[in-house]
């Protein structure tokens, strides 16, 4: 009977929204309610009799421990009608389905190029893990198209949909992570060049890169722990990772923001110093700086695309709703965060760049043992 009078209640309350509705479209004003992913759960119970007697006490209590409550993830209009919108079922999956394509072949390409060729042994590490995070991000990115294009419905389990959703986090931060390690190594090695021939660079690039990966799997942990899917009744789906519950807000706040600071802000404020000191240092070699001018600008093209709208707008997100309670900016942090995939496609190119670098660097010193080995010649004659 409950169940029946809610279910009334909620068709009363859509109906009175369609209603509104009419209404403004007929005074051809528009009126949006923020757009909120949180989530509250609006739980049945039925009441314990007051004339219960204590031999029935026991076998009450163990029913009532068997049962489940009907558990209903309750979101606003505003919220289902990002759920069905041409941006999250159409052209969301169709930037995942590009990447999906650009980025398995040449991060592969790039995979194959490093274990068969001779480079240097510090950048490789670094580019094969690069490489290799940006692979398995592509490799699991087909279950999250595939969710955008059943309408916002997953079908693959809870575990699974904290497994991607994991993936896509972590392969932001740990991208951003590594592209700061390549910045620092290339910064002591122009900049400061008797430092780093002293160092071990072997132990030193397979150190940061172990401390990058444990890092980030440990900021991914909460990801795993928390709920990622709901059932919404409204629309008959289940959602992944685009809701989560108001109880939450306090902990995501805190979490969401130092996750932006110490993976997005930091490490972007030391590569654009390194680079910058770079291309300072080879005032006097034109080739050289020139290709490391061209990497400063990729570097900052990637940022600008896929790590900086997703950051920022995700700090301002957390802090309007933690302050204000509004929740108006999640739906572009959304799309900003799909754009954030496109990192994938592009660092593949980084390494090209950087091995043009490392031709260069190469002929530039066999012509100079050529041109210091013709003078002793001509000093010994």
């Amino acid at each position: 009977m409950k169940t029946l009078l809610l279910f009334i209640f909620l068709l009363k309350s859509v109906l009175c929204v369609r209603g509104k509705s009419l209404e403004v479209s007929k005074n051809e004003s528009v009126i949006v309610d923020p757009k909120t992913f949180r989530a509250i759960y609006s739980q049945n119970f039925d009441p314990i009799p007051s004339d219960i007697t204590d031999d029935d006490e026991q076998s009450t209590t163990a029913n009532i421990q068997k049962t489940v409550p009907d558990k209903q993830t309750i979101v606003n209009n505003s919220t289902l009608a990002y759920l069905r919108s041409f941006t999250s079922t159409k052209m969301i999956p169709a930037i995942y389905i590009i990447v999906i394509l650009i980025g398995i072949p040449t991060n592969t390409l790039i995979l194959r190029m490093l274990f068969s060729r001779t480079r240097t042994v510090c950048t490789a590490i670094f580019y094969t893990n690069l490489a290799v995070a940006d692979l398995l991000f592509c490799l699991m990115l087909p279950f999250k198209a595939a969710y955008h294009l059943d309408g916002n419905n997953w079908i693959f389990g809870e575990t699974m949909c904290r497994i991607v959703t994991i993936c896509f986090y972590g392969n932001m931060y740990c991208s951003i992570l590594l592209l700061m390690c390549i910045s620092v190594s290339r910064y002591v090695a122009i900049v400061h060049p008797f430092i780093y021939r002293s160092l071990p660079k072997r132990t030193c690039a397979i150190f940061l890169c172990c401390f990058v990966w444990i890092t980030v799997l440990m900021f991914m942990i909460p990801f795993f722990k928390k709920q990622q899917t709901y059932h919404l009744k409204e629309l008959q789906l289940i959602s992944c990772s685009d809701i989560y519950e108001t109880s939450a807000d306090a902990f995501q706040y805190y979490y969401f923001i130092s996750l932006a600071v110490f993976g997005y802000l930091i490490p972007f404020t030391v590569i654009i110093f390194c680079y910058f000191s770079i291309i300072k240092t080879l005032a006097t070699q034109d080739q050289k700086r020139l290709m490391y001018l061209k990497i400063t600008i990729l570097l900052l093209l990637i940022f600008a695309l896929c790590f900086t709208p997703s950051n920022i707008i995700l700090i301002l997100h957390q802090v309007n709703y933690h302050y204000n309670y509004k929740d108006e900016l999640y739906g572009s942090y959304l799309i900003a965060l799909c754009f954030s995939s496109l990192n994938s496609c592009l660092d593949p190119f980084l390494y090209f760049l950087m091995s043009e670098i490392t031709k260069l660097s190469k002929t530039y010193t066999e012509m100079n043992k050529v041109s210091n080995d013709t003078h002793m010649k001509l000093l010994a004659s």
